[in-house]
């Protein structure tokens, strides 16, 4: 008891010696105990703010990353990948029919089928990682490729909603290869739309505790993705979908 009834008077002779003699120090020293003895020990010290002072906001610095300018020459380099491709694939369908018709006889229906389907399917994964990892560029210029590649195909197949019609007129008995690439396509498109319901549906059932809470996370989502596109490759090849159009 008397041994602890010292230690708190010399702690507090220490405290009232630190206040009487603060004027004596510099601002980066200080009055410690060390050994059991009173002594005066250096303390780091900032002389100058590391961090400047700024006026800019936060709306102001999230501005200056937006970078206005590049999404504006994005956006016209993705409609041209959407209006040129399409046109040109068009017009070779229309102007030269014999020439499309040489190089499309080179696949069969289920080869041209895999292909547009692969093609479409490249877009959507590069669009999807695009939305996934949004600071880098890459992910969008090769959407943008494989979306001008898609619709070039699109545009040899004179796609459409009643494509079949078109595509007899103009290429005749040999209009199935361009109905199978319009198939390929189609089916892409339907099998991310049926993942999207899903997804969605997931999202809202699926509670946040749930161990199937893991089949919302980007990786699962993407083997789902995948999945559904895979099932819409398989019965368009071998479902008799190539035989009736």
């Amino acid at each position: 008891m008397d041994e602890t009834t010292r230690n708190a008077s010399a702690y507090a002779e220490t405290t009232r010696s630190d206040q009487s003699d603060q004027s004596d120090h510099s601002d980066n020293e200080a009055r410690e105990i060390v050994g059991g003895k009173l002594e005066t020990v250096e303390v780091s010290k900032h002389p100058d703010p590391t961090i400047p002072d700024t006026e800019l906001s936060l709306a102001d610095i999230e501005r200056s990353k937006s970078h206005p300018v590049r999404w504006v020459v994005y956006s016209i380099g993705v409609l041209i990948a959407i209006v040129v491709p399409y046109w040109l694939g068009r017009m070779l369908a229309v102007n030269h029919t014999a020439w499309v018709t040489d190089h499309f006889n080179i696949l069969n229906p289920q080869g041209m089928a895999f292909v547009s389907w692969t093609v479409t399917l490249a877009a959507l994964t590069c669009l999807g990682l695009a939305v996934v990892d949004s600071t880098h560029w890459l992910w969008r210029i090769l959407f943008a490729i494989a979306l001008a590649g898609e619709q070039l195909i699109a545009g040899l197949a004179l796609l459409r909603f009643d494509f079949w019609y078109s595509t007899y007129v103009v290429y005749g008995k040999s209009c199935a290869i361009a109905n199978a690439a319009n198939l390929g396509i189609i089916s892409a498109g339907f099998a991310v739309a049926v993942f999207a319901v899903v997804w969605v549906g997931l999202l809202v059932v699926i509670k946040k505790d749930s161990p199937l809470n893991v089949l919302t996370r980007s990786w699962a989502s993407f083997i789902l993705f995948f999945a559904f596109e895979v099932c819409a490759l398989l019965i368009v090849l071998f479902g008799g979908l190539l035989g009736t159009v």
